[in-house]
């Protein structure tokens, strides 16, 4: 199996990413790396980060805006023709969010972020020094 990188930009007072199966404690990884069901909805993609992630920086942690401030999420992401349907929509998208994002089910992303000072080496390669 090939291991596999990819950059996410994460702010840098984000909390580390928990343990799998621990507590989510909002560090973003999982959001940042790509999209959940309902992120999927409404980035209209399924790679790269999530439009619905937001970064609080008075509690230092993202939050999912589908669930923390559904209406303003759908003002967002909607065309201006669906604005007076959106009330009740955004209602229903968050309760629904809350399941799409496994709200308390704990932490089920894989990913292992490393910090862009480590230096990543192809196992098969020596590493260069350039002076």
């Amino acid at each position: 199996m090939t291991d596999s990188y990819r950059t996410i930009l994460i702010e840098p007072d984000a909390p580390l990413k928990p343990n799998w199966g621990a507590a989510c404690n909002g560090c973003g990884v999982c959001c940042l790396a790509e999209p959940c069901p309902v992120g999927i909805v409404l980035s209209r993609r399924r790679n790269g980060a999530c439009v619905a992630l937001q970064w609080d920086s008075v509690s230092r942690q993202y939050r999912c805006g589908a669930v923390a401030n559904p209406q303003a999420m759908l003002a967002r992401v909607w065309p201006a023709v669906w604005w007076p349907v959106r009330s009740g929509f955004a209602f229903l998208l968050g309760k629904m969010a809350l399941r799409w994002i496994a709200a308390g089910q704990g932490c089920d992303s894989s990913l292992e972020p490393v910090s862009p000072s480590e230096t990543i080496v192809n196992k098969n390669e020596s590493p260069t020094h350039h002076d």
